[in-house]
């Protein structure tokens, strides 16, 4: 009888390796990875781009209607002075036709009137008391053309001052249509902004975990080290900047700097900030104590005793244009979406030094130090005063 004996296939077999089509499976799987990371980081570089698009829009709208604020505020000046003007040319209208009505009353009661003839041969002095009388007679006579003449010309002068008052009102009613739209229009960019903002956030935290936690953790310690950064260096231009106890004209930049830089982490309020520091905003910025971008550098520059209007606009043209080489601390620079288009100017800030300004940016943000070179640099002002 013969006995079977297992042989090989008795014992437990070996692990089956890895196929040819395991391995390209797996390399295909890094290289689809390695895509992911690429497309997310692109999509987390768009979406930057559409917050600081967004921000851009955003401020320009906001200093739109700041300016028209500023026409509007000098329309009603203007029309308030020629109201005045007006009032005092229709006393003077008023007062020429009072004396005027005195004089013919004068008149009427001395009983200067007279039949000439009869006058002449009858009347008292004879000839030579008609001479007088007539030589008097002139005199009046001369006297109430020349009133005349003087009532005349006040009516004129009342009815130019009436025509620009006329012109005045108008223009402020235009003003008024012009600074609602420019409301209007801040605010839907404002509130489109905002949404992004939420919504891109968002977003960006969910692309951000795609991206693994080894890179999440490098970006938050990045981050981290940029808000340490950021602190040195408000500590550092906080010292560079003391409160000077005089005030020469090349040191109001200096006190300019100082001022603003009190206010670092203050929030970003749409129409916030006067002379005196920040201030409620309006719409969006209603709620909010804060200052917007020409509100900060409003109230810098009058703390060093220079007037700005609350205004991009007249604080491109508040002074002379300096070379982006030879900034000094305080001058003002601007931002705008066409370089070669002062019109377009939507932002400004204040220079520290070393490249960085002060500035209040947007919606959102707060008051901090950043850089100057970006790619909507226009170019700077010293404010004079």
């Amino acid at each position: 009888m013969s006995v079977l004996v297992p042989g090989a296939s008795a014992r437990p077999s070996d692990p089956p390796g890895p196929s040819a089509k395991d391995v390209e499976r797996s390399e295909r799987d890094v290289r689809e990875r390695a895509a992911e990371v690429g497309r997310t980081k692109a999509m987390l570089a768009q979406a930057d781009g559409e917050l600081d698009r967004l921000a851009i829009a955003a401020e320009a709208a906001v200093e739109r209607y700041n300016g028209e604020l500023v026409q509007l505020r000098r329309a009603q000046e203007a029309y308030r002075d020629i109201q005045g003007r007006l009032a005092e040319a229709n006393r003077r209208v008023e007062a020429a036709r009072a004396e005027l009505a005195s004089f013919a009353a004068q008149v009427y009661r001395d009983n200067t009137g007279y039949d000439p003839m009869s006058s002449a041969v009858a009347g008292e002095g004879g000839p030579q008391g008609f001479m007088d009388r007539a030589g008097m007679v002139k005199m009046l006579a001369e006297r109430r053309a020349a009133m005349f003449r003087r009532v005349e010309a006040s009516k004129t002068v009342a009815d130019v001052f009436r025509r620009q008052a006329k012109t005045a009102l108008d223009e402020q009613d235009a003003a008024t249509r012009r600074a609602d739209e420019a409301k209007g229009l801040a605010q839907g960019a404002v509130a489109t902004q905002q949404a992004a903002v939420q919504r891109i956030e968002t977003d960006k935290r969910h692309l951000e975990r795609k991206l693994g936690k080894a890179q999440a953790r490098a970006a938050e310690v990045k981050r981290a080290r940029e808000r340490a950064l950021e602190r040195a260096q408000t500590r550092k231009f906080r010292s560079d900047f003391p409160v000077p106890k005089e005030v020469p004209p090349d040191a109001r930049g200096a006190i300019a700097v100082e001022a603003a830089l009190k206010w670092l982490g203050t929030p970003y309020s749409w129409g916030g900030g006067d002379m005196e520091g920040p201030t409620y905003g309006i719409a969006q910025g209603a709620g909010t104590v804060g200052f917007d971008c020409s509100g900060l550098t409003m109230y810098a520059w009058n703390k060093a005793g220079v007037r700005l209007d609350h205004w991009t606009g007249t604080q491109w043209t508040s002074g002379p244009h300096i070379p982006i080489s030879k900034l000094r601390p305080g001058d003002l620079v601007f931002f705008a979406t066409n370089r070669s288009d002062p019109a377009t100017i939507h932002h400004v800030g204040l220079y520290l030094s070393d490249g960085r300004m002060v500035e209040a940016p947007y919606t959102g943000a707060h008051v901090r130090i950043a850089s100057i070179h970006r790619q909507d640099l226009i170019g700077a002002t010293r404010p004079a005063g």
